[in-house]
């Protein structure tokens, strides 16, 4: 039972600062919060991802490279140019360290306004953190296993937000449904994201990128949104745009085509 505990509350705490501090806040900033805060949640991400911490720097441009190419060949990843998950995620990680050391020209373009801690940010990336985690995760596991197979959960633990990565950019580019026509290959892959709290919403996002809900139709349910809404209520974090107006930003698909 505590492996369980353990697993879902890793896999979740990493899901959650991905989506919520690395994604809306870091690369798209649709909702604003004080420096301290900022630090808070620059620090809760290198808890909650440990092992797989990822730059929130690195994070932003190269998901802004996304929206810029996506599903093109300069997409960093989109399943469509790759053989596999696996492919895709070497290909990611290849860039992903070109950007983090700056040697990347490409993203370059898409520098500024990002969350910045550098000393924390080095050593997230250091090899002494990543083993110093990797370490904490076995040792957990030693101590409160029950069963041989629950040794196998141990390589996810190691690589959760490449993980999470892969599930969004291969299952939201590939499977699913669109609602609107974004002109590359973005799909909404589950009705209800239990799986990548609202990441999953990737035909939505791409067509509305700033907008803090990923979720469009009323059965479209983003868990992280709620998170959002609840830490603006309390004046923790402040969102930019309250509401947004559909029906003049993007026609939904069956609608363009029927134009």
């Amino acid at each position: 039972m505590p492996i369980l505990f353990f697993f879902i509350g890793h896999y979740y705490l990493s899901l959650f600062t991905q989506t919520f501090y690395l994604h809306r806040y870091a690369a798209h900033k649709m909702f604003t919060m004080s420096k301290f805060w900022e630090k808070f949640f620059f620090l809760f991400t290198y808890i909650c991802q440990g092992s797989s911490f990822l730059s929130p720097r690195a994070y932003a441009l190269l998901h802004r490279m996304h929206h810029a190419y996506s599903d093109t060949e300069l997409d960093p990843h989109s399943p469509h140019f790759s053989n596999n998950a696996f492919d895709m995620m070497w290909k990611t990680k290849t860039i992903y360290n070109n950007v983090v050391s700056n040697n990347h020209e490409g993203a370059r373009r898409f520098e500024g306004d990002t969350p910045e801690w550098n000393w924390l940010e080095n050593f997230g990336g250091s090899v002494v953190s990543r083993l110093g985690w990797g370490t904490a995760y076995v040792l957990f596991y030693i101590n409160f296993a029950t069963a041989w197979w629950q040794y196998l959960l141990l390589p996810i633990h190691f690589l959760m937000g490449p993980i999470h990565g892969a599930i969004v950019n291969w299952g939201g580019h590939k499977y699913g449904y669109q609602n609107f026509d974004n002109k590359d290959k973005s799909k909404n892959t589950l009705a209800l994201d239990f799986l990548a709290f609202g990441e999953l919403f990737q035909n939505n996002h791409h067509k509305l990128p700033l907008r803090v809900n990923f979720g469009v139709k009323w059965w479209e349910f983003d868990p992280t949104y709620v998170a959002i809404w609840g830490l603006d209520k309390v004046g923790i974090i402040k969102v930019k745009r309250k509401t947004m107006n559909l029906n003049k930003i993007a026609k939904p698909k069956r609608v363009a085509e029927a134009a």
